[in-house]
């Protein structure tokens, strides 16, 4: 079987899964994609960067322990204080 491809076992226990029912209650506790980070909704923001600033970037974040993203929000905090 190819990496990535799904097995007739694990149709059959997805497909038991379903069959039993869901817990909707432990499905709505358990919340989508990533946490917040605070108070208000966050908005994606699309940003074009050429090769050389995307490595400057990761040097960065990878020196300070941060995410890129994490990296970008203090650089920006940082213009704007």
């Amino acid at each position: 079987m190819s990496e990535g491809a799904i097995s007739e076992k694990q149709i059959t226990q997805w497909a038991d899964e379903a069959d039993a029912g869901y817990d909707v209650e432990a499905l709505k506790r358990r919340g989508r994609g990533r946490p917040g980070r605070g108070s208000e909704p966050m908005q994606v923001v699309a940003v074009r960067l050429t090769a050389d600033e995307i490595a400057a970037l990761d040097a960065l974040a990878e020196r300070e322990h941060l995410t890129r993203s994490e990296a970008i929000r203090r650089a920006l905090a940082s213009f704007a204080a």
